[in-house]
């Protein structure tokens, strides 16, 4: 089931729409460009840091093995592992067993020289002399007051502007790549606009003139081919509307008037009553009395049209057609093609169209989403494939 409640149909939305994935793209790959970045520059001011402090610790470190030395020769004497107020310290064996520890951590990586781990500075010494059985000696101080805070601050402060300069670029960028799809897009409804106008006066002309042909007095063959041209003139009729409110639907003004559906149902298919018939559909009806719905009439009148039109262009032969008006919604049930659950999303889409077999452009069903849109409605389609689409409108 597919609700459509806020549904905008126009060019310029799927043109955002491009817009937004694009740059969230772009954004997602300038960040992932800009984190690596900042990863590098991370363990360089770490790095760099780290040996703005090696002087210190082997200073430091040079004082405790001369501390050891002095207890492994008075060891008899004296046997107090030796202390600093200004470090911790641990000695290992040659086997890497810890011999002693005053650090904050039992684990220490012997292989690194020097490094930094949860706000600690670990400096290893490798001992020349074995005092105390000692084999290496790790030294552990505080690391400086905040460093890290001035390193996230300087990559959080330029990675900002870096990232939104690649934005800006980005977007830039964007408009070039679809500037020649909106030259199309342009030339696409100047083409419209100008078939519209030109089919004007000739669709009126045949419609006019076939509604003056009395077809009681004529033979049954003359008859049966006055239907076909009054068909198909129906058709290329609706068609135009279509286009009509397709390019000039920005210029109408609505003219809400309280329309009573169940007259203005019967009008419509009155209006396609030679294509239930030529399709030999089977068109049953359920209409309550006294629905009245503030709206435009024209409006209207063309949602139900493309619905209308839709259920019987995709209806099979000796099809039915089910049309059920209560106080709060309008329910057409087709026996026609269906639609794949995967593609019902996209049916309100322009010039979508998922059935080549049959005519159109694609965009009755988009017009019904735009009169919707700007009366609340809320469409509902239920499709199964091969069985029949129910389209239910509901206020």
């Amino acid at each position: 089931m597919l609700a459509l409640k806020n549904w905008d149909i126009n060019l310029r939305s799927r043109e955002k729409k491009t817009l937004r994935s694009f740059l969230f793209l772009y954004a997602f790959l300038a960040l992932l460009i800009l984190a690596f970045v900042a990863f590098l520059y991370y363990g360089l001011e770490r790095d760099l840091m780290l040996q703005n402090q090696r002087e210190a610790l082997s200073n430091l470190t040079n004082e405790q093995i001369v501390r050891l030395k002095s207890l492994h020769v008075n060891l008899d004497k004296e046997q107090t592992y030796p202390r600093d107020e200004r470090f911790n310290s641990a000695i290992y064996d040659s086997s890497l067993k810890q011999i002693f520890s005053t650090l904050s951590t039992p684990k220490v990586n012997l292989y690194e020289d020097i490094y930094l781990k949860n706000d600690h500075i670990y400096f290893i010494k490798e001992l020349e002399s074995y005092y105390l059985g000692a084999r290496y000696i790790a030294i552990e101080v505080d690391a400086p007051h905040s460093w890290d805070k001035k390193v996230f601050r300087k990559l959080l402060i330029y990675g900002a502007i870096i990232f939104s300069i690649l934005v800006v670029i980005g977007y830039f960028l964007l408009g070039l790549l679809l500037r020649p799809m909106k030259d199309t897009i342009s030339l696409l409804d100047r083409f419209i606009k100008d078939t519209t106008h030109e089919l004007n006066t000739p669709v009126n002309a045949i419609l006019s003139n076939i509604e003056m042909i009395d077809t009681q007095t004529l033979d049954e063959s003359l008859a049966k081919k006055i239907k076909r041209i009054t068909i198909a003139s129906k058709t290329i009729a609706n068609l135009y509307d279509d286009l009509t409110y397709l390019v000039l639907s920005h210029q109408i003004l609505s003219q809400d008037v309280e329309v009573d559906l169940k007259l203005l149902i019967e009008e419509r298919l009155e209006y396609f009553s030679l294509l239930f018939e030529s399709k030999k559909i089977e068109l049953s009806v359920e209409l309550k009395e006294g629905v009245i719905l503030t709206i435009d009439r024209k409006k209207v009148a063309k949602l139900l049209d493309n619905i209308l039109s839709n259920a019987i262009k995709y209806n099979k032969i000796g099809g039915m057609i089910h049309l059920c008006l209560t106080q709060n919604s309008i329910e057409i049930k087709d026996s026609g093609r269906g639609i794949e659950k995967n593609k019902i999303n996209q049916v309100f889409e322009r010039y979508s169209r998922f059935d080549r077999s049959v005519g159109g452009f694609g965009i009755g069903l988009s017009i019904v989403a735009a009169i919707a849109k700007e009366y609340t409605l809320q469409v509902n389609i239920d499709s199964i494939l091969g069985e029949g689409t129910t389209v239910r409108i509901t206020w």
